[in-house]
C-alpha cells in the first residue's frame, strides 16, 4: 500500500485510497479547475473538502502542503520517478496532470506539437494573471464587502478591466470553437469557471455588459454542457 504519512496534511484528511491522487479543494473557480481536469482525464483521485467556513486552509496541516493557504492542492502518490509529489497552484496542477496523461498516452488536453503547447500555456497564463484576479476583484465589489462602498471608482476600475479582458477573449474565440481552436484544452478548463462565476455567483453580468460578448457566452454554454465539467463543478461536495 502507498504510504503518504510523510505528508502532514494526511493527518487531518486521511486517505482512504492512498494509491489515488489526493485532491484538497473547495468548489471555487480555482478549485474546480483541478476537479474538472481530473474528471476529464479519468485519473483516479480522492477529493477532500477544505472548508473556508472553518478556515481549513489556514490549518497547519494544509499549510504544510501549500504555505500560500490557497486551494486547490494535490498529492500524486505516483509522481515523477514513482515518488509521491505534492503540488499547489491551479495552473501548475493543470500542466502537471496534462503532462502525466501525455506520458501515459492518454488524452492530455494540450496540443502535441511544441508551438501549440506553448500557446496553450500562454492562454492559461492569461487566465492566471488577468481573468482570475480581475474577475475576483469585481466579485468583491458586487457580492462581498466592497458592494457597500459609497465610492464606486474602485469598482468601476475593475469592471473596466474585466470588460477589456472579455473583449480579448471574445476576439480570440471569434471563428474558433475553443480558445485554441477546435480542440478543448486546459486553457478552457482554467478560463470558463471564472467566466461562469462572474455572471453567476458574482451577479456581475449586467455590470460588465456580458450580453455583448456572444462568442464568450457560446463557449461558456458549451463548457458547462460537458459531463465532466458538470461533475467537476460540484467537487468536492
Amino acid at each position: 500500500m502507498t504510504d503518504l504519512s510523510a505528508f502532514p496534511i494526511t493527518k487531518k484528511w486521511p486517505a482512504e485510497h492512498p494509491d489515488r491522487i489526493q485532491l484538497y479543494s473547495w468548489p471555487t473557480p480555482n478549485g474546480v479547475k483541478a476537479s474538472i481536469m481530473l474528471e476529464e482525464t479519468g485519473l483516479p483521485y480522492e477529493a477532500h473538502v477544505v472548508s473556508f467556513q472553518t478556515h481549513d486552509q489556514l490549518s497547519p496541516e494544509f499549510l504544510s502542503l501549500n504555505p500560500n493557504n490557497k486551494i486547490p492542492a494535490i498529492i500524486d502518490p505516483d509522481g515523477p520517478g514513482g515518488k509521491p509529489l505534492g503540488l499547489f497552484e491551479s495552473g501548475a496542477i493543470l500542466i502537471y496532470l496534462s503532462d502525466k496523461c501525455a506520458q501515459a498516452g492518454r488524452e492530455a488536453f494540450v496540443p502535441r506539437d511544441a508551438a501549440g503547447r506553448y500557446q496553450t500555456i500562454q492562454w492559461l497564463m492569461f487566465q492566471m494573471g488577468g481573468i482570475g484576479p480581475m474577475f475576483g476583484q469585481v466579485g468583491f465589489f458586487t457580492r462581498f464587502a466592497g458592494k457597500d462602498f459609497e465610492d464606486k471608482r474602485p469598482r468601476d476600475r475593475y469592471v473596466a478591466e474585466a470588460r477589456r479582458l472579455l473583449k480579448v477573449l471574445e476576439q480570440r474565440l471569434t471563428g474558433r470553437k475553443w480558445i485554441m481552436g477546435d480542440d478543448y484544452t486546459i486553457a478552457d478548463i482554467a478560463t470558463f469557471p471564472w467566466v461562469r462565476n462572474l455572471v453567476g455567483f458574482y451577479q456581475a453580468g449586467d455590470l460588465v455588459g456580458f450580453d455583448e460578448f456572444r462568442e464568450v457566452a457560446r463557449a461558456l454554454a458549451a463548457f458547462v454542457e460537458r459531463p465532466a465539467v458538470a461533475r467537476g463543478l460540484t467537487i468536492p461536495g
